[in-house]
This record gives structure tokens, sequence and C-alpha cells, in this order.
């Protein structure tokens, strides 16, 4: 059942819902996956320009990286097309992808030597790539997108990432990706602080415009927090006034403001509101998140907890009660 843009309403609740895969929630992604399936390059490339906005080129760049295999069709169109920042991009995003599943989403204390010997590998040889591709088109936001991810896995440094983002936003400003990328960066688990973060989630908030997803940077870094705590204190953080004034007032210029338009990351931007006052117990404030949802769900951050679709139907159905089941 849909309604009027094409999007599930919130009416007849049942399984198998929510999906997390991007290629279900934005059915424009689907073309891209069928022509890199089948190897395709000049598909690939067709669907990469017609695209209308550098914000869809970097989230068409990280969902490609996650398709197993694409680097062969990549490396040689990178070879066939050396002037062309495009294919290089997008295979230094499918390598960077290789590096992070070998050493996966643990913390550093659980990821092995041989595991950081082979990601550091694989970022090296993307970051070459990106290198060069920054060199010859100082403006080409997605590979320095891209480079925010190696500066992070490659240990670079706080100053060295922000670097890379003060140049992509001098020629491209408020690109989501670029911005939650940075925002791990400045987290204490990738050597940052608190105060950096939610800093920076403030900037993401103040200096971009109402009306875009810009603001959502703000429930990450306190899902974030809340996630560097323990179980009771992460709850009690959440619950706290000045936590849930924050993310209501984000969330009121952003992805609720009266001008707000669906996007490809509008998924993720109300999947960010919406975890982050669930998990606060906040779920009336929760309810519109989930309404705009409906059946649909990004991988982060309902990937923290341990059953991601168990928790994201308990927490709509909690939302939804909470506005005395006016959506059920």
């Amino acid at each position: 059942m849909s309604g009027t843009d094409g999007r599930p309403t919130t009416a007849g609740w049942g399984p198998p819902g929510p999906t997390f895969s991007p290629f279900d929630n934005t059915p424009e992604l689907r073309p891209l996956r069928t022509a890199a399936r089948a190897g395709k390059w000049p598909e690939v490339r067709a669907w990469f320009g017609s695209l209308d906005s550098v914000e869809k080129v970097t989230t068409g760049a990280s969902v490609l990286a996650d398709i197993d295999g694409v680097e062969t069709f990549l490396e040689q169109a990178a070879a066939d097309l050396p002037a062309d920042p495009l294919p290089r991009t997008l295979l230094a995003e499918r390598y960077i992808r290789i590096g992070w599943d070998i050493r996966s989403g643990a913390r550093a204390n659980h990821v092995s030597r041989d595991q950081f010997d082979q990601f550091h590998d694989w970022l090296r040889r993307a970051e070459r790539l990106l290198i060069d591709v920054c060199a010859e088109q100082p403006g080409y936001a997605p590979a320095w997108t891209a480079r925010l991810l190696t500066a992070r896995g490659l240990e670079l440094g706080r100053a060295e990432a922000r670097r890379r983002f003060d140049r992509l936003s001098a020629h491209h400003p408020h690109l989501y990706r670029a911005q939650t990328q940075l925002l791990q960066q400045l987290c204490p688990k990738w050597g940052g602080t608190w105060e950096l973060a939610h800093g920076f989630a403030r900037e993401c908030a103040t200096s971009a415009p109402d009306a875009t997803d810009a603001a959502a940077v703000v429930a990450l870094a306190h899902i974030e927090h809340a996630a560097d705590l323990d179980g009771t204190d992460s709850a009690a953080y959440l619950r706290g006034v000045p936590v849930r004034d924050d993310l209501r007032f984000a969330a009121q210029v952003s992805v609720l403001h009266a001008d707000y338009r669906p996007g490809w990351n509008s998924v993720g931007a109300h999947s960010a509101f919406a975890f982050a006052f669930s998990l606060g117990g906040h779920h009336a404030l929760a309810a519109p998140h989930f309404a705009f949802l409906g059946d649909l769900a990004s991988e982060f951050p309902w990937q923290y907890t341990g059953d991601p679709r168990a928790t994201f139907l308990k927490f709509r159905d909690a939302a939804f009660q909470a506005q005395g089941g006016a959506h059920r």
C-alpha cells in the first residue's frame, strides 16, 4: 500500500518489514546493481552520468562498493580511461570496502595484526588512486569523500581528515555522507572527543539551510555517544532532557521541516532520529519518523542492536502506541 509519493504508508503493518537494503529502499539504485552484477561498465557509467547531484553520486559510489566482484570491471575501466575520475574513484571505494570487510567493525583490540596489515594494504591502494584524482580535479567531491574513509582507516589524524573535509566543503558544502564520515573520525573510538563530535554535529545543523538532512548528524552524534556508554548509562543519557531537546530541534529544522523534500538519504536520516528518540524512551517524538519510514530502514544505526529487525518493530509499535494507535 503506497501513499501519493509512492512510499509505503503506515497502514497494515505485518511481516516481512522492515527492509534494510538500499536497493529495496531506493528503487532508482536498482539499475546500477543490475549493470554492476553483469559487469557492464558502459551501463554503470551511463547510470552515474544521469544523476543530477553530487549527493547521489556519492551514494551510488557507496552502494556499488558493496557489490562483490565489481573491482574486476572497474580495474579495466580505470586502465582504459586514465583521465576519467569516475572509474578510479569507484574502484577506490571498492578497495576501501574490501579492506574494511577484512578489518571488520570490531574495536581495534579485537582486530588481529594480519587483519590490520591487509586492511591498510587495501586502503593504501585506494589512497593512491584518490590522490591522483584529487590532484587532477580538486573539486571532485566523490574522491574527497572516499578520502575521509582512508584518512580514518590509515590513522592519518583528525587534522588531516578535517583538511580533506574542508577541501570538499569549499566546493560542495553540506554533503551528508561526508559529514557522517568526519563525525566518525571525531568520536573517541577514532581518537576524537565527545566535545569535538558534538561540536561538529552542531556545526552541520547550524551552517546548513533548513529542510536538509544535515542536522541528522546531531542524532548520529548522540547515538555514538550512547553506544560508548554501558547499557544503563546509555539509556539514561538519551533520556536526558538536554539530549531530547537537542534531538527535537535538529529534527524540526531538518527532516520534519515543512519544506523538506525526501531524497536518497532520507531513510538514513529518519532512521537516526527514530532510533535515538526510541532508545531514550521518547516514543511519541519517534512516531513521525516511523510514519515516514513505513517498512524501510537503513542498516546504520539499527545494526548497533543485536536484532535490528526486532528492535525496529518493537520501537515502531511503541511509537504508534504513544500516539494512541493513530497510525496502526
